[in-house]
Formats: structure tokens, C-alpha cells, sequence
């Protein structure tokens, strides 16, 4: 198989399309690889199509709705890998609402290898814990 030549606006492109997408609740699977690999916190690790597409389904069930702060998006990259750091702000779908400048959730960073046109992978670091339910658990949060 041949890989297509891409140039570092198209693989960050890619990776903000899927972003938009999301935000949008619009249709982003096309946007990977069938066997692309897709980590999420306390979900784990999925590979190709079926499971990720389980573990977004998942995520849509706990969560409402949700906007990532597109002006103040930290963006690197090397190569085939694009780094984008920021903010996020929603409702869970049991009401509660969380945004990066008012609770502790909604600081996220994902990592994305872009190759051939699509999403090789996707590691996304947050902390999904978007109601602040534990909390008890670190003794820093009562000082």
C-alpha cells in the first residue's frame, strides 16, 4: 500500500475538522481509518472502527452537549503528529454542567497521528470525571 504525501496544514486540518465535528454532534468517522486506534481515560484503548465507534457511542451517553474552546487551542506538531491542547465546557446528561475556567474538568489535550488523509490515532488525555464526583479521594481538594 502507498501512502499519500500530506503536508502539516492538512493533518492539522484534519485534526480540527474532527474537533468541529464533534461540537457540532456532525458525523466524524469518516475522518479515521478503519483501523485507527482511539484511547480515552477510564474507557481504554479501542481498536479499528467497531470499537471506537462503541467508545464514542459510550461517551454520548454521558454527556449532553459540550464546546471545546477553538480561539485557545495549543497547537504542535512533528511529522505525521499533531498536539492540540485546551479547553472544553458542557452539561452531562445527568444536567451538570462543567467549563475549564469555573470547575476542575475541561482541560484536555489530544494526540493525533494523521496519515494518508485520515486519523491513524488519537490518545485523549482529560480527566473524565466532568461532575467533580471524586473528588473525596485527594487530600489537596479539601485544604
Amino acid at each position: 500500500m502507498e501512502s499519500r504525501v500530506m503536508t502539516d496544514e492538512q493533518r492539522r486540518t484534519i485534526a480540527l475538522e474532527y474537533l468541529r465535528r464533534l461540537d457540532s454532534r456532525s458525523t466524524f468517522f469518516e475522518l479515521f481509518d478503519d483501523h485507527a486506534q482511539v484511547y480515552f481515560p477510564k474507557w481504554g484503548l479501542a481498536t479499528g472502527r467497531s470499537e471506537y465507534e462503541q467508545l464514542f457511542a459510550d461517551l454520548g451517553k454521558m454527556i449532553a452537549e459540550f464546546r471545546h474552546d477553538h480561539a485557545y487551542l495549543n497547537i504542535i506538531q512533528q511529522g505525521d503528529v499533531v498536539v492540540i491542547e485546551g479547553t472544553s465546557s458542557g452539561v452531562t446528561s445527568s444536567g451538570v454542567r462543567w467549563s475549564a475556567a469555573q470547575t476542575l474538568a475541561g482541560r484536555w489535550c489530544d494526540v493525533f497521528e494523521v496519515r494518508d488523509f485520515r486519523i491513524q490515532r488519537c490518545f485523549i488525555y482529560l480527566d473524565p470525571d466532568y461532575e467533580d464526583a471524586d473528588t473525596a479521594r485527594y487530600p489537596w481538594r479539601t485544604q
